[in-house]
């Protein structure tokens, strides 16, 4: 008999198709009654394609094995909950190194060279009124990376291409890593003229870019956020960035998406994108398979591909 799994958000076409070929797939996040849906499925259920699972959701699923992760970052599963009632938690790292690694570099120079603002400015037919006013680039200055991992080493070999000095700053000094280490996060916002966030999300990192930081990295620095919106102090943010006392952002992830400031609008020193790191077709193909691949390797009893906990 085929096996159950609980959907819990809407994945990518062929993540769902893949799915659905193999599996029994329930999908909580389409019922209209998902109270009803888990009281008729719950004791079925072996395993979770998605996030956003929490200790209640498990306490009604007594056979789960599995909860596959559609992502990277897992701060929207119950790690510690998973872990006390011996269930996998597996995420999809890897595949979406380059894509978010990409659009990072690309959000460094569109707000850089202003170039939202520039297209407009060409749209509204101001050019022939005068030219569009210079900007900055890329080269030779400093970027501090706040989490070098996987993606972060691939912004920093990127950022180098960019003809850029990388330095960064984590929990601890990386000795393999040719980049300066900054232990105290602050110190390197001062010295840097660009901080690119991309640490983990969770309590441990929540509100990690403080208005002390913002206020290091000062009115002519550039902050980018591609991990989470809790690691920086929006209101902070938003209040620094009108007062020019920081000088401009470039936001992938915001703290209560899809709801963004309103205040950041009007703005001409950001750039905002709607969490697209890891959006394009190639990549998400790519997490979906391994989302089917980690359930796969569950049920067969072999060694899971990723797993977290």
């Amino acid at each position: 008999m085929p096996i159950d799994i609980l959907q819990t958000s809407k994945l990518l076409a062929s993540c769902e198709q893949a799915l659905a070929a193999k599996y029994t797939v329930h999908k909580l996040h389409e019922a209209a009654d998902k109270e009803a849906l888990l009281a008729a499925i719950g004791d079925k259920v072996r395993g979770i394609a998605g996030g956003g699972v929490k200790a209640e959701l498990m306490d009604r699923l007594p056979r789960l094995e599995i909860i596959a992760n559609f992502g990277v970052g897992y701060d929207s599963i119950d790690t510690q909950a998973a872990k006390a009632r011996n269930i996998r938690v597996t995420n999809t790292p890897n595949v979406l190194n380059d894509a978010v690694a990409e659009l990072t570099i690309g959000l460094m120079i569109a707000l850089g060279r202003r170039i939202p603002q520039a297209d407009r400015y060409v749209r509204d037919g101001n050019w022939p009124r005068g030219g569009f006013p210079l900007q900055s680039e890329l080269n030779g200055k400093t970027v501090g990376i706040l989490g070098l991992g996987r993606i972060g080493k691939e912004i920093a070999i990127r950022a180098q291409a960019m003809k850029m000095r990388v330095v960064y700053h984590g929990r601890r000094r990386q000795a393999d890593e040719p980049f300066v280490y900054y232990s105290d996060l602050a110190e390197m916002a001062r010295d840097a003229d660009w901080l690119v966030i991309i640490a983990p999300g969770g309590k441990g990192t929540e509100k990690i870019v403080s208005r002390q930081v913002l206020a290091a990295l000062g009115p002519e620095g550039y902050l980018v956020n591609m991990a989470r919106g809790s690691l920086v102090d929006e209101a902070a943010m938003v209040e620094m960035l009108q007062n020019k006392t920081l000088g401009g952002a470039a936001l992938d992830v915001f703290e209560q998406e899809p709801q963004v400031p309103a205040a950041l609008f009007g703005l001409d020193n950001v750039v905002l994108s709607p969490h697209q790191g890891s959006a394009t077709r190639q990549t998400r193909d790519k997490m979906g398979a391994l989302v089917v691949a980690n359930l796969d390797a569950c049920f067969a009893g072999e060694p899971l591909i990723s797993p977290v906990v």
